[in-house]
């Protein structure tokens, strides 16, 4: 195992923000090639699989990559953590499939909070478990006060979405986990069913994180942890996509333009900085920081690169805003044994 020096919370958790700033763009990429193609699941196929091409790359060439891709099978064979953090990548291709399945039938808007919700609770929970590399952290009150800020934050931030089909579908574009179009908010009791898979999505991915970031300790560079996440999370999506062509016929061809192909290099970056940032920030927090990016992302295309139709509402703005301030309350020094739970 290697010893890595934890990263101070004024650095990581700028560059958590930083990383989450990738996440809209990818879905705005992802989201029209799965419209060119007719199919989401073999849109994420694409972007897994050039994701995993990047990643294969990066570590023949770079040194400290050459030297993870060495550490990978004694990692494994030594049983130096549990072998199935192996298939984290997995958990992200169960996201995929649950946007991909879901965002069509409750909207964008619903579809981001039922995820956000998910992963805010099970952040507290991995951090409290202890799975992840920077160890048990323990439920106080303002890390919960933090998470529910979250929660109403983003549901504030996405509240102009619900107006509609013609909302929905207009944020549906500029959404971090947006790959197909949205379509309106129908009959509460009839999405029951639809929101358990984008909730359950979302609660996984906290345990993606904390498994990638023990991995990353033992491999000594998020490399390596990245390139097992990719080839797990491509396995899975072949196997899906091989399924559905069976069963429903091929999606259209591929297209010819390059940007199409920009989603998987860009979800390398959000991964990779997620498995390193975990061990210093904990999972919760490295989450609500790529939440707080990934509005922050949206924002930012919603008022440089609008698709038809986009208005950027006082409610957007003001909602990202508090996303940001919850993060802080979430990493406020608080004296110890105030509000333990």
């Amino acid at each position: 195992m290697t010893h890595a020096p934890r990263l101070p919370l004024a650095v990581g958790l700028p560059m958590a923000v930083a990383s989450g700033l990738a996440i809209p763009v990818q879905g705005r990429i992802n989201g029209a090639l799965g419209a060119r193609l007719g199919d989401g699941i073999a849109a994420a196929v694409v972007s897994f699989s050039t994701g995993l091409i990047v990643m294969v790359v990066v570590s023949l060439l770079a040194p400290r990559g050459r030297a993870g891709l060495a550490r990978i099978l004694p990692a494994l064979r030594e049983r130096r953590f549990p072998p199935y953090y192996a298939l984290a990548g997995g958990i992200g291709a169960f996201f995929v499939f649950a946007q991909s399945f879901t965002v069509g039938l409750l909207g964008i808007a619903l579809f981001t909070v039922a995820t956000v919700t998910g992963q805010t609770l099970s952040g507290l929970l991995v951090d409290r478990l202890g799975i992840g590399p920077a160890g048990k952290k323990s439920v106080t009150g303002i890390r919960v006060i933090g998470c529910i800020l979250t929660i109403a934050a983003v549901s504030w931030a996405v509240s102009p979405r619900f107006a509609g089909g013609a909302a929905g579908a207009a944020g549906a574009s500029n959404s971090a986990a947006a790959s197909a179009a949205a379509g309106g908010v129908a009959d509460p009791a009839a999405l029951l069913l639809p929101i358990i898979l984008p909730v359950l999505a979302g609660f996984l991915m906290s345990f993606q994180q904390a498994m990638n970031g023990t991995a990353t300790v033992h491999y000594g560079t998020p490399i390596a942890a990245t390139l097992v996440n990719f080839i797990a999370g491509t396995c899975v999506l072949w196997l899906a996509w091989s399924i559905k062509v069976a069963v429903a016929g091929p999606a259209n061809p591929l297209p010819a333009e390059w940007w199409y192909y920009l989603g998987g290099p860009m979800g390398c970056v959000f991964i990779g900085l997620g498995a390193l940032l975990v061990r210093s920030l904990g999972v919760l927090v490295t989450g609500l920081g790529m939440i707080a990016g990934q509005l922050l992302g949206s924002l930012g295309l919603d008022l440089l690169a609008p698709t038809p139709g986009t208005v950027v509402e006082a409610a957007t703005v003001l909602g990202t805003l508090l996303t940001l301030a919850s993060i802080v309350v979430a990493t406020l020094p608080w004296p110890r044994g105030a509000f333990r739970r």
